[in-house]
């Protein structure tokens, strides 16, 4: 395949972008050519690039795109927005309706509130619990992410030398300008390990506001939860006074309709979504149960933005969220993934490269570990082969596959997939795999 049109629209790019692009997860998609990828259009599962080649997509704008590019009914329910007005910074109809169709599917939301995006709906969440506890500490879990605002930028892309011991993980930033204040109020603990967990709580006694977690870890290689370790989260934070968030913004619609709460039968106080929610537009929301909500509802707790549940957004997913729940989507969702998983793991066998692939049929990960065992901790993430991965997915790409440039990051399914597109991305996979 060949890039010169991108090639030459990065260089201008970097005349007036920092870096040359507006988010540094954008810094390079290409694998060894050294700009990003420019798409121009979009159809189904499909993208196209500007240089005219084609690609099954399963970056799905970081699994926003759940029901494929420029799907009709989105364009059309839109298109009724855009001609009668998208903003007014008043009340409206759509975000209403988007509420009551969240409380219906979600097991957790009795009351809901929006922003823009899912680093805001973490923030909203974190303060709704420290404001309804009182406290001021929150513990998080090496290698989940929330979002790039200080809040809880912390621990996320920790290297081997800077993680700390396994039983006190160090709380490490996510960046430079993050002032040390937030580190000191950020607890980090491993996934997975209830015992640690316990220890972890039972050191900051009557100090926490909230255990914030991914249940499925989607920015680091879809590690799922041991069997009874969300129930455990559950009873401790119950057992403690602690408020439990659930970071549902990659699970959440995507899964199913009620999230991973629903998937594995835990219910949070508060639920953070955005991704699959929207459909493609800026929407995030946080929901969660009455006793905390109403306080964020009187304004003892504040939260607002001028984009919160705009006429445009609301409406998109509105339509986004009704498609999702019919168990007929849903379920198309799975089975291609499914299908797609599988297809990983009989190359692996075939050509006798090991990997692990784990996740759900919605969202997964391939894993390029020695033995081919699933991950557990964020710790077992430092043996994967992200060199292999790079190579891999090098060779998805000229194949006409798109995923995500990060080796760590999920494959997300679109709901457009037709059996032509899964066909050429099982064939892609088992060519890959003979490549590498």
């Amino acid at each position: 395949m060949a890039y010169h049109k991108s090639r030459e629209l990065f260089e201008r790019a970097r005349g007036s972008l920092a870096g040359g692009t507006s988010s540094s997860s954008r810094i390079t998609t290409t694998g060894p050519e050294p700009h990003p990828l420019y798409m121009e259009s979009g159809s189904g599962a499909r993208i196209r690039d500007v240089d005219g080649n084609t690609y099954v997509d399963y970056l799905l704008a970081y699994g926003s795109a759940v029901l494929g590019h420029a799907n009709p009914l989105l364009t059309d329910a839109l298109s009724t927005v855009l001609a009668s007005g998208t903003m007014f910074g008043t009340c409206n109809v759509p975000e209403i309706e988007l509420a009551e169709k969240i409380r219906e599917s979600v097991p957790c939301a009795d009351l809901v509130r929006y922003a823009n995006s899912g680093s805001e709906a973490v923030q909203g969440a974190i303060r709704a619990a420290r404001g309804f506890t009182g406290r001021s500490l929150v513990v998080k879990f090496e290698g989940h992410y929330h979002g790039w605002t200080d809040t809880l930028a912390v621990s996320s892309k920790s290297t081997r030398d800077e993680v700390g011991p396994y039983e006190a993980p160090f709380a490490k930033p996510h960046s430079r300008g993050i002032p040390q204040g937030v580190l000191d109020d950020v607890v980090i603990c491993p996934w997975n390990d209830a015992e640690v967990l316990r220890d972890v709580l039972d050191a900051h006694r009557g100090r926490i506001a909230a255990v914030v977690c991914e249940p499925i870890v989607a920015n680091n290689a879809c590690t799922m939860p041991v069997p009874g370790y969300l129930e455990t989260l559950r009873a401790e934070c119950t057992r403690r006074g602690i408020v439990l968030v659930f970071d549902e913004v990659c699970t959440g619609f995507r899964t199913g309709p009620g999230g991973a709460q629903a998937l594995f039968g835990v219910v949070p106080d508060l639920a953070v979504y955005s991704k699959a929610l929207g459909g493609g537009l800026p929407i995030s929301a946080f929901a969660g149960c009455r006793e905390i909500m109403e306080q964020v509802g009187d304004n003892r707790i504040k939260q607002g933005g001028t984009y919160n549940g705009s006429p445009l957004c609301a409406t998109a997913a509105l339509v986004t969220v009704t498609q999702l729940a019919d168990p007929a989507v849903a379920g198309r969702i799975d089975e291609a993934g499914r299908r797609v998983m599988e297809a990983v793991r009989r190359a692996s066998r075939d050509h006798g490269v090991p990997c692990a692939v784990q996740g759900v049929g919605a969202m997964f990960q391939i894993v390029f570990s020695a033995d081919g065992a699933p991950t557990r901790h964020y710790r077992d993430l430092f043996a994967a082969d992200l060199d292999r991965y790079e190579r891999f997915r090098h060779e998805l790409l000229v194949r006409g596959i798109h995923v995500n440039v990060y080796g760590l990051a999920c494959w997300f399914v679109s709901a457009a997939l037709e059996e032509d597109d899964i066909r050429r991305t099982c064939e892609a996979v088992n060519e890959a795999f003979a490549a590498l």
